[in-house]
């Protein structure tokens, strides 16, 4: 172990000794079908009695993947988009629902998304929309309650409870993949020191720790370091002040 995990320690122990208690969540992205990498997330999150919100791409989900969680407890879907295709610009970065696409088109394809994924997952599915690449353009927050979706989530400490009327705001704060660096773990000193400052934010009131913790994860792309952080991250953080939290439309 590192220095890093020995802040961790030092900070959690700092949470035991105040008595508070940390809301953890996770959302995994881009599921599609059943896969060996979804089957390994999903004995990860069975092992920690953590539940993945698994974030299905609506376009091309296929009817094996409902299948497969409707075989499990801890694999909650919810909306990811549509069909995760850029419609930004060349010169920005990559969003399916941009502020330059018209909110009608947009509309209609997060309400195509709700419609197909009930379709697959029936009751199963949970309110949620999570926008590929956790871009979304702030003009369609305040329609999307009325398509019947009650949460949405993005990346980052979120600025307020509700995105718009009716939609709560619930994000990811820990990415542990290196995109811009062949897709590794980002060095574990710097995921654990930005996850200390995240822990201080929250223990002194500068953060919102009503707001679960979320660890944002991609199946699909992970790397054996990626696999072995995340486990022991997550057994670190439930073996102290952490609890599971799952999604639920009527308390968010």
């Amino acid at each position: 172990m590192t220095q890093g995990w020995d802040a961790l320690d030092a900070e959690l122990a700092h949470w035991a000794t105040e008595g508070l208690r940390l809301p953890l969540w996770w959302r995994d992205d881009d599921a599609i079908a059943p896969t060996e990498a979804l089957a390994r997330l999903e004995a990860l999150a069975t092992r920690l009695d953590l539940p993945v919100h698994l974030a299905v791409i609506p376009e091309t989900a296929q009817q094996e993947l409902a299948q497969a969680v409707a075989q499990s407890s801890h694999l909650i879907p919810v909306v990811h988009g549509w069909a995760h295709k850029n419609h930004a610009s060349a010169d920005k970065k990559k969003c399916e629902f941009p502020s330059t696409r018209p909110v009608d088109e947009a509309l209609n394809a997060a309400e195509q998304g709700m419609d197909r994924l009930k379709h697959l997952f029936g009751p199963a599915l949970q309110p949620m929309f999570v926008p590929p690449w956790n871009r979304i353009s702030p003009a369609m927050l305040p329609w999307l309650a009325g398509l019947g979706f009650a949460a949405v989530s993005t990346y980052g400490p979120r600025k307020r409870v509700q995105a718009a009327p009716g939609l709560v705001q619930i994000n990811t704060h820990i990415d542990p993949i290196d995109w811009k660096h062949g897709r590794g773990l980002v060095p574990e000193e710097h995921l654990l020191t930005r996850l200390v400052d995240t822990l201080i934010a929250r223990r002194t009131g500068q953060q919102d720790n009503a707001e679960p913790l979320g660890l944002l994860t991609h199946h699909l792309v992970h790397s054996a370091e990626v696999w072995e952080f995340c486990e022991t991250l997550l057994r670190r953080l439930l073996d102290g002040p952490a609890h599971p939290w799952r999604f639920n439309e009527r308390i968010g």
